[in-house]
């Protein structure tokens, strides 16, 4: 099963009047510290803070009144997690949410606020997804899947949408762009509306060193397994696998992928607030963390990054701003 543009398009018309039209950042001093000049999408100030609001929007908004009626449930650590849960009381359905005992308690708090319900699960010892299986058929509710979701993906893929005509509008020259991966629902979608809208352009995924599933994945060219779930700051990207229905998308489509550190990903995270003044969590700042290290990268003089979400709990931004 394939996401087409027409889909994307299709969520975009039906999402629009509840997202934000993210802007296209740029600053001179972010520039030299790169070493090149980047463009930066900001979807921290996204909806929720978080790309994932699109998605969720998407797939809740394509259901029948009488699925919103039985209500929604879904897994997530956080940002799927407020995504579905804001977008089910915009359409007036009851949402489960499923999250993980070490859930930053900011993205708990939040998911709840919207009126979901939140059940916890021990990550690594117990399936999220079995346990979203088991509630959808005992509760009759439906399950919205954080990334194989044609819907989710086809609402992610927006920000394609309005990275091409940003692009064009600023007169960039970029031909690679750096995307925050995880299950692969954001990456899948950009790559689908750049391969139609801007051929161009290559995506190009990051993840957090240790669970580069993804990376690896396009390596073999088939689906990897990472050892474990724990053991990141970028909780909001660490995923078992890459999904079955995203990674055929990024086989066809993406470049190479990279890996980046949790030193890294925490130096991104002061030079976004230092530079652009912008909350990034650290899940959302792995593309930045690879941009400014030019040893891995594309000989590009501009780059496309994509800052996902900025949902970061105190502690550790605290713990960014003390970087260095």
């Amino acid at each position: 099963m394939t996401v087409t543009l027409k889909e994307i398009q299709d969520a975009y018309q039906r999402i629009e009047s509840h997202i934000v039209k993210t802007p296209l950042l740029n600053s001179p001093r972010l520039d030299a510290i790169a070493g090149r000049r980047l463009w930066l999408k900001a979807e921290p100030l996204q909806v929720t803070g978080s790309f994932k609001f699109r998605g969720a929007c998407s797939a809740v908004s394509a259901l029948s009144s009488e699925v919103l009626e039985r209500g929604v449930v879904a897994y997530s650590s956080g940002n799927h997690a407020q995504g579905v849960a804001l977008a089910a009381k915009i359409w007036g359905a009851r949402a489960t949410i499923i999250m993980p005992h070490d859930a930053p308690a900011n993205k708990v708090a939040n998911t709840e606020a919207y009126g979901a319900r939140v059940v916890r699960y021990k990550r690594g010892v117990e399936s999220r997804e079995a346990i979203g299986t088991q509630l959808a058929t005992q509760e009759g509710l439906h399950l919205i899947k954080p990334y194989d979701d044609p819907h989710v993906i086809a609402g992610q893929g927006s920000i394609g949408l309005e990275l091409v005509d940003q692009l064009r509008d600023a007169g960039a020259k970029a031909s690679s762009l750096l995307c925050c991966c995880g299950g692969g629902g954001l990456s899948a979608g950009l790559a689908t509306a750049l391969h139609s809208l801007a051929k161009d352009i290559t995506l190009h995924t990051v993840e957090p060193e240790g669970f580069d599933d993804t990376a690896r994945s396009l390596s073999l060219g088939e689906r990897v397994t990472n050892a474990t779930e724990q053991g990141s700051i970028c909780d909001a990207i660490v995923t078992p696998t890459p999904g079955e229905l995203t990674f055929p998308v990024l086989k066809r489509y993406a470049g190479p992928g990279f890996a980046v550190s949790d030193m890294a990903v925490l130096n991104a995270m002061k030079v976004a607030f230092d530079t652009l003044k912008l909350v990034i969590e650290p899940g959302g700042a792995v593309a930045l963390a690879a941009a400014l290290d030019p040893a891995t990268l594309p000989d590009d003089q501009e780059l496309v990054v994509v800052a996902s979400g900025g949902n970061v709990d105190e502690r550790v931004f605290q713990q960014a701003l003390q970087f260095g």
